[in-house]
């Protein structure tokens, strides 16, 4: 296996980390190598579930949030660029040394064209099609770049820096939260839930008597808190493909993502529709929006007895997916 660039630039001395202190880790997606760094010494701040939790499996210290002093920080870039700037104020806000590593399909020289007129860059080193770079941070000199937590919208709504969707309601979710029926009774679950659109739309029914939200960026979790009010939602952090719930459910509503990186991935989609089978009970229903492009029908025949295709629109198609196949974990608890 070839030396990631965080490796290779520290091990040929392009880049330096100070002898002592706590080195803080921002957004590093499972299996990044950081092989060269002293384990001991690293902090991982990782929002997304399933990173942070492949990261505590590797016996790193891992949170959420930054910790309140680091003497170095490294961040991987994210593909949104908001975030982005975010992640290198929140690295810089102490001082110190600031590695900044990154993808030029998620904007890396964007971002070392912008660092480079507030501070001064070491040469960047280029390598497996990205670049990692280092700063000396200066007390707030990139505190501009900073983002709240959540963001309120002009039109209410509550949402996260650098999610899906954060500048308002994706088309998608809203063509399926005016397909969904009048009726919804029992206990729903939105999957990939995000900032609580659909959840939101799902307990508008008074016949829903809980609607949980299984969402695996904390932050979008936190501004689905504040969309929903009211006893009948419950919050979820989880990786949707692996999550099992104690009881089944009557619905499931979801925008399943199709991204990991800028490629689109159909196998994260045909994931959550498995997911989904697995939690429904054996009369209820999977409603789901997709891209016209994406070709979820055949694992939507696998895993459900019924489909029904119902009123989409020119760019989104929507599903109604009953009857889960198999003896799903859903169907031994009911």
């Amino acid at each position: 296996m070839s030396e990631s660039r965080l490796t290779y630039a520290l091990k040929s001395g392009a880049l330096h980390l100070p002898q002592t202190g706590q080195i803080a880790v921002f957004r590093p997606r499972a299996g990044a190598d950081l092989s060269a760094l002293p384990r001991g010494r690293v902090e991982i701040v990782q929002g997304n579930r399933a990173d942070h939790d492949f990261w505590a499996r590797q016996g790193y210290r891992t949170e959420i949030s930054a910790p309140e002093d680091f003497a170095a920080a490294i961040v991987m870039l994210p593909r949104a660029k908001a975030e982005a700037r975010a992640l290198v104020a929140e690295a810089s806000a102490h001082g110190g040394s600031v590695i900044v590593d990154g993808q030029k399909t998620d904007g890396v020289d964007s971002i070392l064209r912008e660092i480079r007129k507030r501070a001064e860059v070491s040469p960047p080193v280029a390598k497996a099609h990205g670049k990692i770079f280092q700063f000396q941070a200066g007390p707030g000199g990139f505190a501009d770049w900073s983002l709240p937590p959540v963001t309120r919208l002009e039109s209410g709504w509550v949402t996260a820096p650098g999610m899906f969707s954060a500048d308002g309601p994706d088309p998608a979710s809203v063509a399926l939260a005016r397909a969904l029926p009048e009726k919804m009774p029992g206990r729903v679950a939105d999957i990939g839930a995000g900032w609580g659109y659909l959840a939101f739309h799902a307990l508008e029914r008074r016949d829903v008597t809980e609607c949980v939200l299984v969402e695996v960026e904390h932050a979008a979790l936190e501004a689905a808190r504040q969309n929903l009010h009211g006893g009948r939602a419950r919050f979820l952090w989880a990786e949707a493909v692996n999550w099992t719930d104690s009881e089944p459910f009557d619905h499931i509503v979801m925008n399943p993502p199709f991204h990991t990186t800028r490629a689109a991935d159909p196998a994260l989609g045909a994931a959550f529709i498995n997911a989904a089978a697995r939690n429904l009970s054996p009369h209820g229903t999977l409603w789901l929006v997709a891209n016209r492009h994406l070709p979820y029908e055949a694992p939507l025949e696998a895993a459900f007895g019924e489909l029904r295709e119902i009123e989409g629109t020119s760019g989104f198609k929507i599903y109604a997916a009953r009857r889960p196949r198999g003896q799903s974990a859903a169907s031994r608890r009911r």
